[in-house]
């Protein structure tokens, strides 16, 4: 089947001259997960994974993948005549030098511009320019061929309460006019829809995961216009959206209406953009490239959101603490299964008040599978969990009053020393972290050493970042605000932290082949004491989910650090227990008792 539609695709090809198409996993708005409609690069291959690129030529194609796919795509590239590409194993080419070494000079490069973001489109330009191959961009070749393709999601959008979100959308739609009064722009074009529905207080279902919309906005000082497919909109939020002064216009009429812009000063986010966009704005406009100011506005939260979110996590926990009781009791006497547990988990949730579901798919992971820091549980690898070791679950939530995210690793029974050492030093690591008191103005990466510390005084480390943000009722990766102890660009997660971010801490270790352990809560960034040297700064818990004693080593604990988690546990208990059977109440007062 998938030879056959590579043969489809170079017959395309062949009349129109192109010698390489690229099919990237992307929608048109450069989002963490894609719909149904956008998997295209999931229908070329047969490869299923949420990360991967494929080049197709004449006489060849590849799948670029990074490691934690390369054996789920080894198995589904089999017999299919495309090769995995290995991206970061030595003597492997990227996709730039490949494309730099099979295109002939004169040749053209084909890919839909609408799922390439313009920074990348930019970059392609550049390094094939001495080559001078041509950008073919205007057409998506796999919509050609593929002819049951699933419709573009048109899920209902609903209206976010203010008693949600904690400030009206007017309010927002006008700070935003301020801050384009600041870049001197008469426009501002906003393709990102998180940024979007967080403006407007709407949300849907339009991407897995984040109760988003597909849609695009074009602001000017005196108009709002939203690029929206109009079945998803009741006549609620149409009224809603009119008293907003904002005029919905077709989804797919944000091309021409671009197009149609002359001597604007347009404020956007290239690098969130895609190339079709920004290929189709006119010379005459100047484009003021910067990051999209609802970005910065969103990550600090109000106060109302911030309270909401203790509410959700204190649902969250009740789940959570629901899921690991269970777990505890049953394990050795069933069978329990990664996939199994994992359904469980997610039904716990399903179950609390006001919960909209899952906030990414969770990672249920038993022993040597939680080595490997983005495991996903099939019916391949699905192993059953037994009596003893360690198991990992990361998992999360979307509630109306806010997202969660929580990893925490379960003794299931007995425990090597070196289980229980690293188990113990994530926990003193993620204490430590959330304790920290800093002079504002610091940034992720100056606190990251605290967390590191315990870790790196070993001789180990954990190659992932100690921290991202998280959305309210959005995004559980959300810019600008991480920790992290070096510089990754392309992330823009190293803002200076300020009131009302909310981050996780998630230290981990990961032993290849044998276990692996990662603790995480959610902070939130809150003012501490002003004085003479300035002001201060910390973080407080939201996530309120016992520390598994029974994994512990205390002797590897000060002083502090056992302060530390008692106080943590007594606020885990006085927040859940009253929302356990008592026979759970009995259960987590042992768990969360002093030691």
């Amino acid at each position: 089947m998938m030879k056959e539609r590579l043969e489809q695709l170079r017959s395309l090809m062949a009349e129109r001259h192109i010698d390489a198409y690229m099919i990237p996993t992307s929608d048109f708005h450069e989002s963490e997960y894609v719909g149904e409609y956008f998997k295209a690069r999931e229908f070329m291959t047969g490869f299923t994974g949420s990360a991967g690129t494929a080049v197709i030529t004449k006489d060849e194609a590849g799948l670029w993948t990074d490691g934690r796919y390369f054996v789920q795509a080894g198995m589904q590239l089999s017999g299919t005549g495309i090769e995995l590409r290995k991206m970061g194993i030595p003597g492997v080419p990227d996709i730039m030098e490949y494309l730099e070494t099979v295109l002939p000079d004169g040749g053209k490069l084909g890919f839909d511009g609408r799922v390439v973001n313009c920074c990348q489109g930019e970059e392609l330009e550049e390094k094939l320019a001495d080559k001078h191959v041509t950008i073919v961009y205007e057409e998506d070749l796999v919509d050609q061929i593929w002819s049951q393709r699933p419709a573009l999601s048109k899920e209902p959008v609903w209206i976010l309460d203010e008693t949600y979100a904690g400030k009206s959308a007017s309010e927002k739609i006008s700070d935003l006019r301020e801050e384009m009064k600041k870049e001197k722009a008469t426009v501002h074009l906003l393709t990102t829809l998180d940024d979007i529905v967080w403006l407007l207080n709407i949300r849907g279902n339009d991407v897995s995961c984040n109760p988003v919309v597909l849609s695009y906005a074009m602001v000017t000082m005196e108009r709002f216009y939203l690029f929206i497919n109009e079945e998803v909109l009741n006549d609620e939020v149409k009224a809603y959206l009119k008293e907003l002064s904002v005029t919905v216009c077709p989804y797919q009429d944000i091309y021409v209406s671009v197009g149609q812009l002359r001597d604007q000063r347009i404020l956007m986010e290239t690098g969130r953009t895609n190339y079709a966009i920004v290929k189709g704005i006119d010379s005459s406009n100047r484009i003021i490239d910067r990051m999209n100011p609802t970005v910065l506005a969103k990550a600090m939260k109000n106060s109302v959101e911030v309270e909401n979110m203790k509410k959700a996590h204190v649902k969250d926990g009740t789940a959570m603490v629901k899921f690991i009781y269970w777990l505890k009791k049953n394990v050795g006497h069933e069978t329990i299964t990664e996939v199994s547990a994992q359904e469980l988990l997610d039904k716990l949730r399903s179950e609390q008040e006001g919960n909209l579901g899952i906030s990414f798919d969770t990672i249920s992971a038993y022993g040597a599978n939680a080595a490997m820091c983005h495991y996903k549980a099939t019916s391949e690898s699905d192993a059953v969990i037994e009596p003893k070791g360690l198991y990992l679950v990361d998992s999360g939530g979307q509630y109306y009053e806010g997202t969660t995210d929580v990893t925490r690793t379960v003794a299931v029974g007995p425990l090597t020393n070196e289980e229980r050492e690293h188990f113990t030093l994530t926990v003193i690591s993620m204490l430590r972290l959330a304790a920290v008191k800093f002079l504002y103005g610091c940034r992720g990466l100056t606190l990251d050493y605290v967390a590191r510390e315990p870790f790196w005084s070993r001789g180990i480390n954990f190659d992932h970042g100690t921290g991202h943000g998280v959305g309210y009722l959005l995004n559980v990766h959300e810019r600008p605000n991480g920790i992290r102890w070096r510089m990754v660009p392309e992330r823009q997660d190293n803002c200076i932290l300020e009131e009302g971010m909310i981050t996780s801490d998630e230290p981990g270790v990961y032993i290849e082949g044998s276990h692996g352990v990662r603790t995480e809560n959610l902070i939130v960034c809150k003012k501490a004491e002003s004085n003479e040297y300035g002001q201060f700064m910390e973080f407080e818990f939201l996530t309120m989910v016992p520390i598994d004693l029974e994994a512990l080593d205390p002797s590897l604990m000060t002083e502090r650090d056992i302060t530390l988690l008692n106080d943590y546990h007594k606020a885990v208990y006085e927040a859940v227990a009253p929302h356990l059977t008592k026979e759970e109440a009995l259960w987590l007062k042992e768990q969360t008792r002093t030691i």
